[in-house]
């Protein structure tokens, strides 16, 4: 007999397997920077929002925050391993101005996470409290980076192109933000989990019905070389 707690792991590790594809997509993009020794026109501002999104949700998933959140915590603790990499890329391969806003931008990051951190264990008492205050701090972040690609629907709308939205990337985050939602409404029902990714389940498929609907009625195709796709911003739960 499957319990709930056993379907609640399974599901939270086909997160993990999603959102480690999230995690690992740009990877093209940053071998293409160490082949050419150069960043190019490529930004970090991706990398350094989800560098602290990932830490918020790896402090969520504490026991002394969020019990029974191991696998919120694996995924983003691994997301975090990748943004770190991807920033070091940036920073070797950056000229004097790109390293020195590289680094103002980590340490504000930095502080904002720590005084987050302090005010929580030191001013909050349970997890109630403390699931309440980090998990709205999670979703907003979470929610800002789902509804991130409306740039990129506004610009197929504008261009009746899907070339600039890859479709393997709206996919996955449809997948990712519906198996989290899933995971959310398993016993023990977590409610910051779930808004957020509830949204980024309508932003998905919001984005896969406009590929689909420009697609066959759109001017151009999609032309999948992904030299077009601006720099995903990636949430993991």
């Amino acid at each position: 007999m499957v319990t709930a707690s056993l379907a609640r792991n399974i599901v939270g590790i086909i997160g993990n397997v999603i959102s480690f594809g999230l995690f690992f997509s740009p990877a093209p993009t940053f071998y293409k920077i160490i082949k050419q020794k150069d960043v190019e026109e490529f930004k970090p501002d991706p990398y350094i929002a989800t560098l602290l999104n990932c830490a918020f949700w790896v402090f969520y998933g504490m026991p002394f925050v969020h019990p029974n959140s191991i696998l919120v915590v694996t995924i983003n603790s691994v997301g975090l391993l990748f943004e770190f990499v991807y920033l070091t890329i940036f920073f070797i391969y950056s000229n004097n101005k790109g390293r020195k806003r590289l680094i103002l931008y980590v340490l504000i990051e930095a502080f904002f996470f720590a005084a987050i951190v302090l005010i929580t264990m030191l001013a909050l008492h349970g997890t109630t409290k403390r699931s309440l205050v980090v998990g709205i701090i999670c979703d907003i972040f979470n929610i800002i980076m789902y509804v991130s690609p409306l740039t990129i629907m506004a610009k197929v709308i504008k261009t009746k192109s899907v070339k600039y939205m890859p479709f393997w990337l709206s996919l996955t985050n449809f997948l990712n933000g519906a198996c989290w939602t899933t995971y959310a409404l398993i016993h023990p029902f977590d409610i910051y989990v779930l808004i957020s990714n509830g949204i980024g389940v309508i932003s998905g498929l919001v984005q896969l019905i406009l590929y689909a609907y420009y697609w066959f009625n759109g001017e151009n195709k999609d032309d999948d070389d992904g030299d077009h796709v601006p720099n995903p911003t990636v949430s993991a739960i």
